[in-house]
């Protein structure tokens, strides 16, 4: 598999050699959906808490006689059916959202992306990606002359100046080869992979 070797005009200048297993396979809608769904779910945080109809502060005395009055039969007033009572099956900051996807399924799952980004001209490979000091604007101005306007930066490591100045770019992110995920290389327009994070990459996930 050859994938496209950009430089700093967004121009093709050569092709890097790319692994078949990773860059080569087929597309797996099914996967992907399961891949993405469990990474959306394990980043969920259960913070929400309801109260049950034991929790609201309601007394626990029957409100009326069961037989007699006419009116429909109540046990107690924080019954769910009650305004003020409490809710059926409330949420708990103790649920757990998490959903476990084999290693070897996950590593399938990002290739099957990856793939995919190829196919559709997503997928660019820069020999190395820096900028010169941590500003907006440079960085702004170098993705602009690349052609790029939504973009993920996969490098194999952390460029301070590089980071600090994505911060205030909302159409750009910057990773680590080991930290990209599923949802973010789906979202961007671009994906823009220095060619030390595509030998990481291949290692990781090979």
């Amino acid at each position: 598999m050859e994938l496209k070797l950009i430089n700093d005009d967004g121009q093709a200048a050569a092709s890097v050699s790319a692994s078949d297993a990773l860059f080569g396979r087929e597309y797996n809608e099914s996967l992907i959906h399961q891949v993405v769904t469990a990474y959306l779910a394990n980043a969920r945080s259960a913070n929400r808490a309801q109260k049950g109809r034991s929790d609201v502060a309601k007394s626990t005395r029957k409100p009326w006689r069961q037989k007699g009055t006419g009116r429909a039969r109540s046990g107690m007033a924080s019954s769910p059916l009650w305004r003020g009572g409490g809710k059926i099956f409330p949420n708990s900051p103790e649920e757990n959202f998490s959903h476990k996807v084999n290693r070897k399924m996950y590593r399938a799952g990002i290739g099957a992306i990856l793939s995919q980004l190829v196919r559709e001209d997503r997928l660019s490979v820069v020999e190395n990606f820096t900028v010169d000091a941590p500003k907006t604007n440079v960085l702004a101005r170098k993705l602009k002359d690349m052609g790029l306007n939504d973009v993920m930066i996969i490098t194999d490591s952390v460029d301070e100046n590089l980071y600090l100045s994505s911060r205030n770019l909302p159409h750009v992110l910057v990773v680590e080869a080991g930290h990209a995920d599923p949802v973010s290389l789906m979202r961007f327009a671009s994906v823009l992979m220095t060619r030390g994070a595509l030998t990481k990459i291949e290692e990781l996930l090979a």
